[in-house]
């Protein structure tokens, strides 16, 4: 795990096949799109070829490469979900998460598996399952936390250099705190810019970062407690799901019927994502809904 994170994905574009965990080199551009753009039958034809090609962004521990094959717990939900629905190889696009929606909507893949929060703006481009995860945020920082942040609020406070992933709910969360954030590419490049000095602190997911530190056991970083993010007075409750195209309703309501048979299976949710240190934290609050998330009133 640690070679893969130290892996740098910025720029990088492959194709991994989960069945059979075959590695294709190819790029983003040359990937062949994944439907005619009529989405009425999209799910038929899913089934008739029985591989769906999914995008992700090489974020530990949703979905990443390791030793040239695809997995991370989005991907293991992806495996099990397809396969119930007829469609037993799941294939990878790597892309830059800024780009994993313009992919979508450009057929480039036929759905998106990055654990991506469900924020209002996004909503108004793609279509969301309901919640696969509840999120928190952390901060990654050098060891020893030597300018004591603990939250957003305080990364503002204390003026130092903050560094975000380009399209990542906290990108959002410093620009509405007026934090002028360094953009990275990718979690690795994040981790890049604190332990090169280029960042004083790097903010994304408690569960992303808790990984990288604990797979990179050297690396000179500490990751502060997790934390709900204030915004305006208003805590930011955050939850991740599986993206789609808007007219691709049919699998979506496909996807949703076998996802709710997971989350509402507490032991059934951690056999598939706890191996990558998921916990009933991150179990979705069934309270929690998209439709809450997309109006922005959750």
């Amino acid at each position: 795990m640690a070679r893969t994170l130290l892996h740098r994905f910025a720029g990088k574009r492959s194709v991994v096949a989960l069945s059979g965990f075959a590695l294709l080199a190819g790029s983003i551009t040359a990937c062949t799109s994944t439907d005619t753009g009529d989405d009425s039958n999209h799910l038929q034809s899913l089934q008739d070829k029985g591989t769906i090609t999914v995008g992700f962004a090489g974020e530990a521990p949703y979905s990443f490469e390791e030793n040239g094959q695809l997995t991370g717990a989005t991907v293991a939900l992806h495996r099990e979900i397809f396969g119930k629905l007829g469609i037993d190889t799941v294939e990878g696009v790597n892309a830059d998460f800024g780009a994993l929606i313009p992919g979508l909507q450009a057929n480039r893949f036929d759905v998106v598996s990055a654990g991506m929060s469900i924020l209002p703006q996004r909503c108004e481009q793609a279509a969301f399952s309901d919640p696969e995860f509840n999120y928190t945020t952390a901060l990654m920082v050098p060891t020893g936390n030597p300018r004591n942040v603990t939250d957003m609020q305080t990364v503002k406070d204390s003026g130092i250099r903050l560094a975000t992933m380009t399209g990542a709910i906290e990108s959002d969360y410093a620009d509405s705190l007026g934090i002028e954030a360094i953009q990275v590419a990718s979690a690795q490049d994040g981790m890049d810019a604190v332990t090169s000095g280029r960042a004083d602190a790097f903010a994304l997911t408690a569960i992303s970062l808790n990984w990288m530190k604990n797979n990179n056991p050297d690396a000179p970083v500490d990751v502060t407690p997790s934390f709900v993010a204030d915004i305006d007075g208003k805590p930011q409750v955050g939850a991740g799901a599986t993206v789609f195209r808007t007219d691709d309703e049919e699998l979506l309501d496909a996807y949703n019927e076998e996802l709710a048979k997971i989350t509402s299976d507490p032991e059934k949710y951690l056999s598939i994502v706890g191996p990558f240190g998921f916990t009933e934290a991150e179990l979705p609050d069934p309270n929690l809904t998209t439709a809450a998330l997309c109006e922005g009133t959750a």
